[in-house]
Formats: structure tokens, sequence, C-alpha cells
């Protein structure tokens, strides 16, 4: 039965969204205290990654000027430096990118996986991680009618083709996390065939970093809304976790961190 070389279990990195609008828990934490208190609390229940972000990537969302998403996510970098977990910022634009490496964030997660020259010659003189993920169109159009001809070997070939990319551009490849873009134009059988398909990505020579917490098809698959999916998205990132997914992306940390834990314990007979 498949289970996890001992001490290696995935990172897990906890979401922190400063904004009024995200899908799941917008205006929750868009307020710099509330965005510091909720960093540690996630830090305390298991986090060692927080991803940081100031625009809204959901469904339809409509994007937000520079300068606010900068007004929204500087103050919570400067304010976490130093916390204890690893930062990542949440971010598809080069402005908001060269602000935040100034204050040595660890890792930049781009949905847009680094589309903009400038977005790939930051983050390489930077020497920082990326995680580069797949998207067909953007927040506002990708989910009108998505369509592939056969959607593994599209996203596939996407990731490969950019890791070339950005390893010509110098970018090391250890440097870089892969994601195939759960939610992010793909239809729920989409979705589907991606998860399933999962392991093969690991042949790309890339850690994965895959974000499915309580994501739509989530729920259209198990009749759940937003808040009542905390099982779903655990059991959806233990599958991603034993397919060799390195970091989970999640709202639940806790409850993600036990299922992790208890999985190790009883896989390899070993109370850790």
């Amino acid at each position: 039965m498949s289970s996890f070389p001992l001490n290696s279990l995935p990172k897990i990195m906890g979401i922190v969204n400063v904004t009024p609008d995200s899908f799941s828990d917008g205006g929750q934490f868009n307020t710099l205290d509330r965005a510091i208190s909720h960093a540690h609390q996630l830090i305390a229940e298991g986090a060692t990654l927080l991803d940081i972000g100031g625009e809204s990537t959901r469904p339809g969302a409509s994007p937000v000027s520079i300068d606010e998403e900068i007004r929204r996510v500087l103050p919570v970098v400067k304010a976490l430096k130093g916390c204890g977990a690893a930062l990542s910022v949440d971010t598809r634009h080069h402005e908001v990118m060269a602000r935040v490496l100034q204050y040595d964030v660890n890792m930049i997660n781009d949905v847009s996986a680094l589309s903009h020259p400038l977005a790939i010659q930051y983050c390489q003189e930077a020497k920082v991680e990326v995680c580069i993920m797949h998207m067909q169109g953007d927040p506002r159009n990708m989910q009108n009618q998505p369509h592939y001809i056969n959607v593994v070997d599209e996203v596939y070939t996407f990731l490969q083709n950019k890791i070339s990319e950005l390893t010509a551009a110098g970018i090391n490849q250890d440097k870089i996390y892969i994601d195939p873009g759960f939610g992010f134009g793909k239809t729920v059988e989409h979705n589907v065939s991606l998860m399933h398909a999962l392991p093969r990505f690991k042949d790309l020579g890339c850690p994965m970093l895959i974000g499915v917490s309580r994501k739509t098809f989530l729920g259209k698959l198990t009749h759940t809304a937003v808040h009542e999916r905390l099982v779903p998205s655990v059991v959806a990132a233990l599958w991603t976790a034993l397919c060799g997914a390195k970091i989970l992306r999640v709202h639940d940390v806790k409850e993600t961190n036990q299922a992790l834990l208890l999985w190790q314990a009883i896989t390899q007979g070993v109370a850790t």
C-alpha cells in the first residue's frame, strides 16, 4: 500500500488570502491584523509555508490594480518576515514580484506561470523558488467552456515547455515547482482526469505543488457547498500526496496534517 518515506511527509502550505472576494474565505482576513493572526494560527496547526495573495483568481474574478494588490500584500509580507514559516506570494504581476522580492520571500506562486519576461528575470535574479501553474484563459473567462483534445497531454506539454523556458533563462530546475492548475480552465471531467494521471507529472523532474482545497469540482462531485468541503478537500489532498506532491496548498491545515500523520503511521506500522 502506498505510503510516505519516513520523516518526509509533504509540506503543508497554508493559504492567507488578503482579499475581499476569494471564493472560499474572501473578506475573512483582509485586514492586516486578521491576516497576521490567521497566519500564526496556520503555523500552529502545522503549516511550514504560507501563501499570501492579494488578488482573487476565482472563476469570473476581475483583476485588481497593481497598486491595490501591493497595498494588500506588502504589509503582510513585512509583518510575517521571521515568523518561522517560509513565505510565498501568490501573484501573476511582475510589478508585485519586484516589490515583495525585496523582502526575501521564499517563493513566487504564479497562476500565469511567469508569463511576463520581467517575471522570469526578477525570479532568476532573486534565486527564489517558483511555482508555475497551467491555466487555460484567465480568471475572468477560464471557466467559459474550457476545451481540450487530451487534457493530461496538453497540461503536461505546457509544463514541460515552461520548465525548458525557465531553465534556459537561468532558473535552476531544483527551484521550479509545477501545478497542473486544478479548477483553472477545466471542467469536472478534466480535473478528475488530471487527478487520476497525477503520478505521470513526476516524470517532468520538478516537485509538484498542488492546490485542490475546497474547489468547485470537489463540490460538484460530492454535492457540497464551499463550507461543507472539509472532508473532500482532505481526501483529495491525501490522494495528491500519495501521487508524489511535495507541497499541499490548503485552507484546512490542521485536518490535512492529521490525515497525513495518521496515514503515515498506519501504512508504516510506526507510531511517530
